[in-house]
């Protein structure tokens, strides 16, 4: 086996004096950005029958859900609840990682379902529309906990196993229980792991956003759209966690496997699959242009 990678890079992008900007906010940063200009393409072309201001509102309500959902929701589920009184600032270190995507999502459904209702509009017709948008900045903010070196998998031999040089305090326990990894650390000094981020890259970003696109590039049931989204997010995360190791202040749930990756991800596939059962009924949302002149005036 070659000399696995070693994942050391520095997570600031770009420091102005005291000012640093760190590449895990300026992935979410690139997502929200990639989103946006998806999403107005697809308003142009009729997908969500509103103007480009109500457009705006959608995509900066979203936004907002995305971050307060995916913090509070990781401060609340992965975390020692003691944060509250004890160091309340953590909540806005959004920089140094640690956002949920389950949160996210119930902040982004809260901020579809207040929007939809201002506009008169079917709350799935406007989930349907958004889910094809998501995986841009799931990809991306996965590639943001890569570089911050985080989220790292279980050792393997894997001939594409890397090493993170931040995992030095597991890999040291991970010997004393498997002594024959020995010759493994003392030769690369750490131990190869898989890189399970770039393995949610490529599921939930990738493979998600490829087939989510091409299948909403035709007018879908209602419903089949949001409900393939979950099916596919629910199915990937449940399965890199085989990989993944969990977090450590909360290790595994159940039966030495079961990870709250997966306690919160079974509930997605359960809700995809009654999607796309009621979307077998539910009527298709037809293209509709709206004219953004006569809306401006």
């Amino acid at each position: 086996m070659s000399a696995p990678y070693v994942v050391h890079i520095d997570p600031v992008a770009l420091a102005l004096g005291p000012v640093k900007i760190h590449w895990y906010g300026l992935m979410y940063l690139l997502g929200f950005a990639g989103g946006w200009w998806l999403g107005e393409r697809r308003r142009q072309a009729g997908r969500l029958p509103v103007g480009r201001n109500a457009f705006g509102d959608l995509a900066f309500y979203a936004m907002m859900g995305v971050i307060v959902g995916g913090r509070v929701w990781y401060m609340l589920s992965y975390q020692p609840i003691h944060w509250i009184w004890t160091d309340p600032l953590a909540l806005f270190r959004i920089w140094d990682g640690g956002m949920s995507f389950h949160g996210g999502l119930m902040g982004v459904l809260l901020a579809g379902w207040w929007w939809s209702r201002r506009h008169g509009l079917h709350f799935f017709d406007t989930v349907d529309f958004v889910a094809p948008l998501v995986p841009i900045g799931l990809g991306l903010g996965r590639i943001g906990n890569f570089i911050n070196g985080e989220l790292w998998g279980k050792p393997s031999h894997v001939s594409w196993a890397m090493i993170y040089p931040e995992a030095r305090g597991e890999d040291l326990a991970y010997v004393q229980q498997h002594p024959s990894w020995l010759p493994v650390l003392q030769r690369y000094g750490g131990l190869p792991r898989h890189p399970s981020e770039l393995y949610e890259f490529f599921l939930e970003g990738v493979v998600m956003f490829t087939v989510l696109f091409l299948f909403s590039r035709k007018p879908r049931h209602r419903y089949a759209v949001s409900g393939l989204f979950a099916l596919m997010y629910g199915i990937f995360r449940f399965s890199v966690e085989f990989v993944r190791v969990p977090d450590p202040q909360l290790g595994y749930l159940a039966w030495g496997w079961l990870t709250m990756g997966q306690v919160q991800s079974i509930p997605l596939i359960v809700v995809g699959l009654v999607l796309l059962w009621m979307s077998r009924r539910a009527p298709v949302l037809e293209p509709h242009r709206v004219d953004d002149a006569k809306q401006a005036k």
